[in-house]
């Protein structure tokens, strides 16, 4: 059975996003269209980072 994992609550904790939009953004979602894009950004870049980019294979062996 796979765990669930709160990628947002990870990347906060993480400090990697200090930016004051991109932590509120974090904490409170969306709003509209643009903003959605942009933590949709944040969400592929946290992929990245764990390696879990299925688009890289060579991160992922």
């Amino acid at each position: 059975m796979k765990e669930e994992i709160d990628w947002k609550k990870e990347l906060l904790e993480s400090g990697r996003f200090n930016d004051q939009f991109q932590k509120n953004l974090l904490e409170n979602s969306d709003k509209n269209f643009m903003q959605g894009i942009y933590l949709g950004y944040i969400y592929s870049r946290w992929r990245k980072i764990r390696g879990l980019d299925k688009d890289d294979p060579v991160e992922n062996k």
